[in-house]
């Protein structure tokens, strides 16, 4: 504002204050009229802000927590959360200690609840499509697409995800076992002969990668991999973005790349229908399907939505609960030691140099056990969020149609009530039946993730050549998380060095 002007209107008011008249009010009114709407106006907005932002549990479903402004709410709190070394759930951690267990925020325009109990979880799993239907902050809903299985309605759901599941079948994953695990042999080996330190995480992504894009497309050229794979990062990093297309933003850039994908898949699929690539795989198997009745096939759009869902997917979480796996373990040299003893025990009845099999991995009583204590210890997926179709209670607390209930695996694999010293890392817990819905790192219900026998294959043949085969050391303990991520990673990815277990090395390695 202009100092003189400020002068002016000081030495005005000081003057009308000392000799009151209706005069000099007018005279006042007259002159700074600009000055007065924009005090006037200031101290609106300030008072406007100021309630907004107070405004807690005041509202009549009882659920404590802020809403904040409409559409913003607590959107750059929870970025902010996202965009630090302790990761998004931090944002959520602070609102339990500030509310209780239950809680409510908004984000990105949308009323969020925060329901951490096995009750309210069995609710909603029990409820999909019925009372609730999944729901996702609209970046992640533009990065899976309109018609991904994560996203569509139900009269949809039940068919895309029934042509879906032919890759994780019995007979498909006895097929991956064999193909991963050669792949696994040959990379791990590379890695113990350099010396080197190298990155568990940035190691399992691209191992998954590669071989869920040799299923699901016979994609096994290096040069085209890592185009898809490049593409498929940027679409993962704008998962928790401001949904705001300016460029050179992480949404921006996972928008454009998401263009990239679907181009490159429609290409794909147009040679396949020219007959100029005849692979048998998934995506050959979707395109048989052409003359089919519309309930028993998958349209263009269906199709890619779907492989980029599955990539994505894919690719990230498995790695994750790898790189967490491997830390819990080297952490954790008694059940290191145990883990090791079983999966010795089952490479000796092994012939030299055969792969494993489907049925040498469900032998593995106490490695799955390990897998099991990872996935509740690491919550890879932090939580799993419903869209409520009507109004409805739950645990005693009114949720509004429109609201978006989040079931907070995190929360409840955390429960010391569910779980005795939940922080301590203990596979053997998984000796005793536990508590329905206890254990949902993979939700529950009629949208129970796809790939959940794949992700427990895949870190079960990992975790058998790693301990059969080899020493490791951890080289960066830095426990801070990536930024950005909307599953918790280790900013360095677990690096490691490997060792060879015996002088000699085996049969299988060679």
């Amino acid at each position: 504002m202009n100092f003189k002007l400020c002068t002016s209107f000081a030495r005005s008011t000081s003057l009308k204050i000392s000799s009151p008249s209706m005069e000099n009010f007018v005279f006042l009114a007259q002159n700074h009229y600009d000055i007065i709407i924009v005090a006037v106006l200031s101290i609106g907005i300030t008072i406007f802000l100021s309630k907004a932002w107070r405004g807690t549990a005041s509202d009549k479903a009882g659920i404590p927590g802020r809403l904040g402004l409409p559409f913003l709410g607590e959107t750059l709190s929870f970025l902010s959360a996202t965009n630090s070394t302790r990761g998004c759930y931090d944002f959520v951690r602070l609102r339990r200690l500030w509310y209780g267990k239950w809680f409510k925020t908004r984000i990105f325009g949308q009323i969020h609840v925060f329901l951490p109990s096995t009750e309210g979880a069995r609710t909603i799993f029990k409820s999909d499509f019925v009372h609730f239907n999944k729901g996702y902050v609209k970046p992640m809903a533009d990065a899976v697409g309109e018609k991904s299985v994560l996203y569509v309605p139900q009269e949809s759901h039940k068919k895309i995800r029934r042509l879906l599941s032919a890759p994780f079948s019995m007979d498909s994953l006895s097929t991956f076992v064999k193909k991963f695990d050669k792949m696994l042999i040959q990379r791990l080996n590379t890695l113990e002969e350099s010396g080197k330190s190298f990155s568990v995480l940035d190691f399992g992504m691209k191992m998954n990668f590669d071989a869920m894009c040799n299923m699901l497309m016979s994609v096994t050229d290096d040069s085209s991999l890592r185009h898809i794979e490049k593409d498929c990062i940027d679409v993962d990093k704008s998962m928790l973005a401001f949904p705001l297309k300016i460029p050179g933003s992480r949404y921006y850039k996972g928008i454009k790349a998401r263009k990239r994908l679907t181009e490159t898949l429609r290409e794909m699929i147009a040679r396949r229908r020219n007959g100029m690539e005849p692979f048998e795989d998934f995506l050959q198997s979707m395109l048989l399907r052409d003359a089919y009745p519309q309930n028993e096939k998958l349209d263009d759009s269906e199709i890619i939505d779907n492989l980029i869902t599955l990539l994505i997917a894919g690719k990230s979480t498995t790695a994750t609960a790898i790189m967490w796996c491997v830390k819990f373990l080297d952490e954790n040299r008694e059940a290191q030691d145990r883990l090791r003893k079983e999966q010795l025990a089952i490479s000796r009845k092994k012939p030299e140099g055969t792969s494993l099999t489907l049925e040498d991995v469900n032998s593995m009583s106490y490695g799955l056990k390990v897998v099991k204590e990872t996935l509740r210890m690491s919550n890879v997926l932090l939580w799993f969020p419903r869209v409520a179709l009507h109004d409805c209670t739950i645990d005693g607390f009114e949720i509004k149609k429109g609201w978006l209930v989040n079931i907070d695996a995190t929360c409840i694999h955390h429960d010391p009530n569910l779980y005795k010293d939940p922080m301590q890392f203990n596979p053997s817990r998984f000796d005793e039946t536990q508590k329905p819905y206890s254990f949902i790192p993979f939700g529950s219900g009629p949208r129970t993730c796809l790939g959940m026998n794949m992700a427990k294959v895949t870190m079960l043949v990992f975790l058998h050549r790693l301990t059969t085969g080899y020493k490791w050391t951890v080289d960066d303990l830095d426990p801070s998380l990536e930024r950005k991520s909307h599953i918790p990673q280790l900013r360095s990815g677990c690096p490691i060095t490997l060792k060879p277990l015996n002088n000699t090395k085996k049969a299988w390695m060679t």
